[in-house]
């Protein structure tokens, strides 16, 4: 397996540079990796390795076209980005498209996974009605200004800390309510007393009382994942 490498691809003109994973062998499938509001960090450049180790052609998707000095950098672009439901959605789908047109995953199924921000934007590609073979989202928000209004051909895994404050059981009970209202095939694993950024060993060092790592959580969540991916794939 090698590390990754810069692949370029734009949506409407924005350019936009996404980083390959590929496994040592022929890959199994391709999987958009939608990273956190920070964009590419290392924790998501890491998730990205593991799944090209488990025999994935992943890709990180770029969210904004332009460095992200800090975590602190990225809010002002995340909230320029999602004021227009529309454009937010077309950012997320140009990743999938980007690697559908990539040479390395002709004929492959695509997935889509994401952190935080990107666990929305997983949910985002679900909800857009795209031929996906799953979309997982991990301590991702539930909201969205465009539900569902279609049926939806992924497969959906939620991997959820149950004490997330950014994503109270309201807004859990909601988004079961629009996947069911659509037929999808969902799956939900919640985490009592995880909170959000469960994924992230860095989580702790942030100081902020929402996020937390819990490894258990961590741990069942990527073999939840690898498991639904199995079953899929067979």
């Amino acid at each position: 397996m090698s590390g990754l490498e810069p692949f370029a691809y734009a949506d409407s003109g924005t350019p936009l540079t996404g980083l390959l994973a590929r496994p040592a062998g022929e890959p199994r499938a391709a999987i958009v990796v939608y990273p956190t509001i920070a964009n590419a960090t290392p924790a998501i450049e890491r998730r990205a390795l593991m799944l090209a180790d488990a025999g994935y052609l992943a890709m990180i998707a770029d969210f904004y076209g332009e460095p992200v000095e800090s975590f602190e950098a990225s809010l002002p672009l995340a909230e320029k980005l999602k004021a227009d439901p529309a454009l937010y959605r077309q950012r997320v789908m140009a990743a999938v498209a980007a690697l559908e047109g990539c040479e390395s995953a002709a004929g492959l199924k695509i997935g889509a996974i994401g952190y935080c921000m990107g666990g929305q934007a997983a949910l985002e590609a679900a909800r857009s009605g795209h031929e996906l073979m799953l979309a997982a989202s991990f301590h991702g928000t539930l909201t969205t200004a465009l539900p569902a209004d279609r049926p939806i051909p992924a497969r959906i895994l939620v991997c959820h800390g149950d004490a997330d404050p950014l994503v109270p059981r309201k807004q859990v009970l909601a988004f079961w309510r629009e996947m069911d209202a659509v037929g999808a095939d969902w799956h939900f694993h919640a985490y009592a007393g995880v909170k959000h950024g469960f994924t992230d060993p860095g989580s702790d060092a942030r100081g902020m009382p929402a996020i937390a790592y819990n490894a258990s959580a961590d741990r069942q969540s990527w073999s939840a994942l690898v498991g639904l991916l199995d079953e899929i794939l067979g």
